[in-house]
């Protein structure tokens, strides 16, 4: 009969457009086996307080489910998060592993885990498979800059009851691939009907799982426009619309970019009105010398914004970075940069949080008045009515601390004055490389 004729498998791959070239998945920086493994990396280097994770990464494979409940159940911390990099794979195993994590209300984060030992050679080669297959814990450093979860693994990830997604990875969706083996001659129409009704079973499959995660069902809606071939990377505010993450203000840690001149970098989206759009903003940190660092803000600019703002940073109760001159516009972004003081540094890595607040002039165009208690420290401290919010200084510290090692002398002649360092112009897109390095 018929259903001796056919086997089905539906599957979701990585589509073409991520792949560096036109090749197979793991040239691409990922292994056709899910792995999972125990990871430690240095204070923080997951959060304030957390220095373990459970990585998860790879192609979904037929056995990942399995996989994913015998390494989870033993575990007593149910509350480590997990970091997935992933392209996707199997659908079916994905509903299943996001079905155990739900159960165990797991904390899920995008994020790429990169293991030292494995420096010999790739992150999915052999040996390095090897290492992270072996039982306990793994020496590791941890990036949210790159890092993807797509077609497949965004079904995973939604299983998590708490979803974080860093304004510089990415989840991407698209429609399944149906793949099927046909033996013998079945006629066409026979195919034809097969294939309608199974698309019209996942369909429903779909819906129900992402019902049953409390999702929207406009990311099914979107899900079926999207071509296999194609893939559609969520926007921020299709990410608080959806469910996936309703934070107001996503940001990144504090982390090093090593450019030429290397710089602590810390990207942050803004929640605007209703979530309907968010506002990007860049911090870039950098030594100038021991006794000196520069500080550049870069942020979208807001066309309906009247007249000008000013722009302060307060580390603690004293210490003010007040961008208060005309900022230099690069296309639909403004930015600022001011050189900051060792002693204001040294209150920010200290500071639990930074303190961020904008004032705009009043209608008339005078300048607000000072308040006379205020003392002289605590004048730049953004004023009643203005729009403040906290941003994190987690990796502050030790990325300071990596910056300082190179760092001229403090008896060093200053640069020429510029509105930014050499050799860091205001590169300002915050959105991944298709293709994540591995």
């Amino acid at each position: 009969m018929f259903s001796r004729l056919l086997f089905f498998a539906a599957l979701l791959l990585v589509p073409g457009v991520l792949r560096a070239e036109d090749t197979p998945v793991e040239k691409a920086g990922f292994a056709k086996k899910l792995t999972i493994y125990l990871a430690k990396g240095p204070a923080n280097a997951c959060g304030a307080g957390c220095d373990r994770w459970i990585a998860i990464e790879g192609e979904i494979d037929r056995e990942a489910a399995q996989r994913i409940r015998t390494f989870l159940f033993p575990l007593r911390d149910k509350q480590i998060p997990i970091y997935l990099h992933s392209p996707g794979g199997n659908v079916e195993q994905s509903y299943a592993i996001a079905r155990f994590l739900r159960a165990h209300k797991a904390i899920a984060r995008i994020g790429r885990t990169n293991v030292p030992a494995c420096s010999a050679g790739t992150q999915v080669d052999a040996a390095c498979l090897k290492i992270k297959a072996a039982k306990g814990e793994l020496e590791a450093e941890l990036t949210t800059r790159n890092a993807m979860c797509v077609s497949a693994c965004a079904y995973l990830f939604l299983g998590a009851t708490d979803r974080e997604v860093a304004p510089d990875s990415v989840v991407g969706v698209h429609n399944s691939k149906l793949m099927f083996v046909v033996h013998g001659h079945p006629p066409a129409q026979v195919i034809a009907d097969f294939r309608r009704r199974e698309m019209v079973s996942a369909d429903r499959d779909r819906n129900l799982f992402l019902a049953a995660m409390g999702i929207s069902h406009e990311l099914s809606d979107l899900i079926r426009s999207v071509k296999f071939e194609s893939l559609h990377v969520l926007t921020r505010p299709e990410l608080y619309r959806f469910g996936i993450d309703t934070r107001p203000l996503p940001e990144t840690q504090w982390a090093v970019e090593k450019e030429t001149r290397p710089y602590l970098r810390k990207i942050v989206q803004q929640k605007k009105g209703d979530g309907s759009s968010f506002r990007m903003m860049e911090w870039r940190l950098f030594c100038e010398n021991k006794d000196r660092g520069r500080l550049m803000f870069v942020r979208e600019f807001d066309e309906g914004a009247a007249g000008k703002s000013t722009v302060v940073m307060m580390a603690g109760a004293t210490k003010a970075i007040a961008f208060g001159r005309l900022p230099a516009r690069f296309g639909r972004y403004e930015v600022w940069s001011d050189p900051v003081t060792s002693d204001v540094v040294k209150a920010m890595l200290a500071a639990p949080h930074l303190q961020v607040g904008e004032s705009t002039p009043s209608p008339d165009g005078k300048p607000e008045a000072k308040s006379e208690n205020k003392s002289e420290n605590k004048s730049d401290a953004p004023k009643p009515g203005s729009v403040t919010f906290d941003i994190g200084t987690t990796g502050l510290k030790q990325g300071w601390a990596q910056l300082l090692a190179s760092c001229p002398a403090a008896t060093s002649a200053p640069k020429a004055a510029g509105p930014w360092p050499a050799a860091a112009s205001p590169s300002v897109n915050a959105a991944p490389a298709a293709s994540p390095s591995p």
